[in-house]
Formats: C-alpha cells, sequence, structure tokens
C-alpha cells in the first residue's frame, strides 16, 4: 500500500485508492487492478479516489460551470447544440436531449415522439477535442464567458490523463497488457459534459411529465463522474433487478462506471449497469455474442434517439 493510500467504507460502491496503482509496488498495483476489474464485474460501479484530479481544479470547473448555467438562456443560447445528433456539442437546453436505453439502427420517429412526450428536464455543454474532425467544439463568445474555453480545454486533457490510469488498471486487471485500452483510446475522440438540473415543480416528477435523466446505460467505453454535495445518483443493484442504490458523494472522490462499448468490446466480461469484441475475451466457451461495430457506428446508434 502506498504512503498516500485512503481508505474508505461507504454502504453502496466498492472504492478503489488509484494511489495503489500509480504509485505502488507491482503487486499492489496488480491488487488494485484486480480489485477495480471485480467491482467493473459485479456491479460496473466503482468510486475512486486519489484519481490526480486536484481538489483546486474540481472546484474550479464547478464554479465555472455553475457561471455559465447561472447566465440567461439568450447568452447561453450563443453556443447552441446543432440540431439532430451527429455532432454532440455544445449548449443543450431543458427538454432538448431525452437521455434513454433507446437503440435503433436507423431513424424511427414514432419512438423519438414517444420517449420525448415526458420531457428531460436538464441543461448540459458537451465539450472535445479542438482536433476531432467529427466534432468541431461550439464556444460561446469570448465576452459571454472569457474563463470558459481555456479552462474547459485544459480540465478536458487533465480528464483523460485520469481516464488513461483507469483504462491501464482495467487492462490489468484482466490480463491484458496494460497500454492495450488506452491504445484504443485517442484523445481527440473523449467527451467532456457539464451537467445542471434548474428546478421544477415537484408535481411535474410525482405526475410524470417530466423526468431527470432517466434510466440508462451509457455508451462508452468508461465513464467518470464527479458529483457535487446534492448528489442524486442512483444505481441498480446487481442482485435485484429494479432496485436501485444511492450513490452519495464522497469527498474527493470520482465515480467510474463501465459504459456499453466496453461492455461489448469485453464480451461482457465487464459489465455496464442497466466494434469488436477482443480476441482475449472469445473462445470455444466464450463465443462473441456481439457482431463487430465501430465506435462511429456504435454512438450514432444511441443518439439517434435522444435528439
Amino acid at each position: 500500500m502506498s504512503p498516500n493510500a485512503t481508505t474508505i467504507t461507504t454502504t453502496s460502491l466498492p472504492l478503489i485508492d488509484l494511489a495503489n496503482f500509480t504509485n505502488g509496488s507491482t503487486e499492489s498495483r496488480l491488487r488494485t487492478a484486480k480489485q477495480l476489474v471485480s467491482a467493473c464485474r459485479t456491479i460496473g460501479f466503482v468510486y475512486i479516489v486519489n484519481h490526480g484530479v486536484p481538489k483546486r481544479e474540481l472546484e474550479r470547473a464547478f464554479a465555472i460551470s455553475s457561471k455559465f448555467f447561472a447566465l440567461p438562456p439568450e447568452e447561453k443560447m450563443k453556443a447552441p447544440h446543432p440540431p439532430g445528433w451527429s455532432v454532440h456539442r455544445g449548449y443543450s437546453w431543458p427538454g432538448f436531449e431525452k437521455v434513454s436505453n433507446a437503440i435503433s439502427s436507423k431513424e424511427d420517429e414514432v419512438a423519438v415522439r414517444k420517449l420525448r412526450e415526458v420531457q428531460d428536464v436538464k441543461e448540459s455543454y458537451d465539450v472535445g477535442s479542438e482536433s476531432n474532425p467529427d466534432m468541431p467544439n461550439i464556444w460561446p463568445p469570448e465576452e459571454v464567458l472569457p474563463e470558459w474555453r481555456p479552462f474547459m480545454t485544459e480540465f478536458y486533457w487533465m480528464c483523460f490523463e485520469t481516464a488513461k490510469t483507469v483504462l491501464k488498471a482495467l487492462a490489468l486487471g484482466i490480463g491484458l497488457e496494460e497500454d492495450a485500452l488506452v491504445s484504443l483510446h485517442s484523445g481527440h475522440y473523449n467527451h467532456l459534459r457539464l451537467l445542471n438540473y434548474p428546478p421544477i415543480p415537484a408535481q411535474a416528477l410525482e405526475e410524470g411529465t417530466c423526468e431527470r435523466m432517466p434510466v440508462h446505460t451509457d455508451w462508452s467505453t468508461i465513464s467518470m463522474l464527479w458529483q457535487d454535495d446534492c448528489g442524486g445518483l442512483q444505481v441498480e443493484d446487481p442482485n435485484h433487478a429494479g432496485k436501485f442504490i444511492d450513490v452519495e458523494p464522497v469527498e474527493g472522490a470520482l465515480v467510474m462506471n463501465i459504459g456499453d462499448l466496453m461492455m461489448r468490446w469485453s464480451n461482457d466480461v465487464l459489465r455496464s449497469t442497466l466494434i469488436e469484441v477482443m480476441g482475449s475475451f472469445v473462445d470455444e466457451s466464450r463465443p462473441a455474442k456481439y457482431e463487430p461495430i465501430t465506435q462511429r457506428e456504435h454512438a450514432a446508434m444511441r443518439a439517434r434517439m435522444q435528439y
């Protein structure tokens, strides 16, 4: 165990101290990697502490994000998310996106219309690499919030460094070369999302006319979430379908979860709590469960149903 190790007990999710991987002995690194994989094989979600993103930068990210979402609607709309699903960047206003688990290989107007009968009341801002040719960033004019673009650009890459460490631990824990998963992740194709939940009448939720990020799985390989002290995140109990566990905020911790694409890549060895399959996970006793698919095709299959 490293000198900086932190021991925290929680009642909901396993907790992994990443310092035991980044600064530990060979034995400590492998033990931590296997603990991470064990959590991802069961519940699919885990707290991670000592993840490498400084507290002061997280506090600044929350502060700047709050400043943006507090702007008048007309100011936020100077950087609007484009129509449709193909470019996932810029500001999404309440009701624009409808998160769900719906999957389609083509446009399905009837299904989309039915999903949107209940409004998903949240607002978000999506940022990516400036060098992603498929999804160019959409920034507000500098005079709207001068610190937004420089900070979020820097924060995006800071988070990617943590993601690389997590991916290395996952790879080592499932018996791959340490860089096997990182090699499949270009920093230019990741995604940073800032989220805000504006107040709505409790009656709207009780009557079912509005929702807050309804039940879904993430599309991606992994997701990393930093919560504020409001909490609100729940995950399904792996032993009791339909029962959800509160994921209380843990100071200094991020919540990491496995997404659908990683589950597909790993042939369900790693779990996405509700591309091509890697050869390491396929043999005569465990045949491939999925057809090959590219990351772009997989994202499009999910995004079509949300915008």
